[in-house]
């Protein structure tokens, strides 16, 4: 059965609660300052209309401005957007341009191939002069699927429509969707999501001007010069994220964005070397890289933040040595999986956060104490209470810098410590030196670690006040710093 005859107006009369409800709200006159409010009602009256051709003996929703009755259909599923068209002479074609469009075939209890034929006559009959955007949701877990001929044919009609959005959202059994060339040369496209079944084959230069953010959820690429080609050719795209993704043939990651400002990288496409030159970037996040030949961030003159995580085994130091810039980083590494920087200088930090898990984190934490002259707020975060027995940390010997760092001399103002033991031997000499050499420190904070599963409750609060007096006694450098102790129960 076609959309358009899935659901028939009724002759029944009824008292619809929702639909008074809205006309008294609509007889204030009042409707565009309270639209947020109105218009859920509104989208409620209008599906209630196909039931009842009357309502108070007169139809207000038609009365309403076209660009409103445009808005409040594009929050209705394209099932029910189509049947508004027997309510009247006016609302006959005005399905045809509404400017949103949705269509997930999770939603409905037809067959694949009858939801894509539907697709494809809503989008033939679809005649707005801007569709604002398209979200094509396909669920095909069958060993065929036809959405593989009509996705090109769908995306082509919403280029001629000049979308604004496009998200893709494809997961297909055992094939994937070459991304259709038409999109590639668009002038009006700002957003763009790829997901899942979608083969990324870009052989030569594209343009997509007004590209702005791009978002690819493990996705297919052909090579690296695919990867490269589409990037490469988003002038203006400020916000790109890259979550996994297979590629067989990548050798080399390459980002190159002037207008880049916020990128996220997480997991590992295939490549041995990431290479990220994006002038105006001013947030990173990277996760899940490991046993790389180098990840190299060549120019960020103006990066703000910066958060590392789950990266090792990188053969050489850039990937914290290339952050010289930032001036917040979140680190959760471990120095004996990756190179830590020799010699830079990390002159615009402010704050570090780094988690206290992984071997050997005190030996990382000395050398971001000694890099970073200006440090004023220190965090430091331990493994939560659902890390295994493996991820345990194992105790070791920490060596107190040479030299009091700069920062603690001159600038530290904050340190919290989350989840905060005083059972391994290195939390307590860390946590110890910070307090004796900070002589700035307004604020000192700890979150300790106490089981709410525990019976010996006595023995629990013993312990809180012994950590509570040890941390009391040591001779702080500041003397207007203030200590915090907070039970965390975990």
């Amino acid at each position: 059965m076609h959309w358009a005859n899935c659901c028939q107006p009724s002759n029944r009369r009824s008292d619809n609660e929702s639909v008074t409800k809205f006309w008294r709200v609509l007889d204030t006159g009042k409707i565009l300052p309270y639209y947020k409010i109105v218009v859920s009602s509104l989208s409620t009256a209008i599906e209630s209309c196909l039931r009842i051709r009357v309502v108070m003996g007169k139809d207000r929703i038609s009365e309403l401005p076209e660009e409103l009755l445009l808005q409040i259909l594009s929050l209705l599923p394209p099932k029910t957007v189509i049947t508004t068209s027997v309510l009247s002479k006016r609302w006959r074609s005005l399905w045809k341009l509404v400017p949103k469009l949705e269509f997930d075939s999770d939603n409905y209890q037809e067959d694949i191939a009858k939801f894509l034929e539907n697709v494809g006559k809503f989008l033939l009959s679809h005649k707005a002069p801007v569709l604002e955007s398209l979200r094509l949701k396909v669920t095909d877990k069958t060993e065929e699927t036809r959405c593989v001929i009509n996705v090109g044919v769908w995306v082509g009609i919403a280029v001629v429509r000049h979308v604004r959005k496009l998200v893709l959202d494809l997961f297909l059994f055992k094939s994937s969707v070459r991304f259709p060339t038409s999109v590639l040369f668009s002038d009006t496209l700002e957003t763009l999501q790829l997901k899942y079944s979608v083969l990324v084959d870009v052989p030569s230069r594209v343009c997509m001007k007004s590209l702005r953010t791009l978002h690819l959820y493990h996705v297919s690429y052909k090579d690296g010069e695919s990867i490269r080609n589409l990037i490469s050719g988003c002038p203006n795209l400020e916000d790109l994220l890259i979550q996994g993704g297979t590629c067989k043939v990548v050798l080399t990651l390459l980002i190159e964005a002037p207008s880049l400002k916020r990128l996220w990288i997480h997991g590992q496409i295939g490549g041995r070397k990431t290479m990220i030159n994006a002038p105006c970037l001013e947030y990173l996040e990277m996760k899940g890289f490991s046993h790389g030949e180098s990840c190299l961030i060549e120019n960020a003159p103006v990066l703000v933040k910066a958060t590392i995580s789950n990266v090792s085994y990188i053969v050489n130091e850039n990937i914290l040595g290339s952050l010289k810039s930032a001036k917040r980083l979140s680190l959760d590494l471990s120095p004996l999986e990756i190179k830590c920087p020799t010699g830079a200088i990390f002159y615009q930090l402010v704050y570090l956060e780094m988690y206290t898990r992984e071997a050997e984190w005190w030996n990382l934490l000395t050398i971001m104490l000694d890099s970073s002259p200006k440090l004023q707020v220190l965090k430091l975060i331990d493994h939560d209470k659902d890390a295994s027995k493996d991820d345990v940390v194992i105790s070791g010997k920490w060596n107190e810098p040479k030299y009091v760092p700069e920062c603690l001399s001159s600038c530290l103002e904050t340190f919290v410590w989350i989840r905060y033991g005083w059972e391994r031997e290195e939390e307590k000499e860390v946590a110890t030196y910070i307090l004796k050499n900070a002589r700035l420190l307004k604020k000192a904070t700890f979150f300790t670690t106490i089981p709410i599963e525990s019976k010996e409750l006595n023995k629990i609060e013993e312990r809180r006040k012994l950590l509570l007096n040890e941390l009391s006694r040591v001779k702080k450098a500041s003397n207007s710093c203030q200590l915090v102790f907070d039970d965390e129960s975990i």
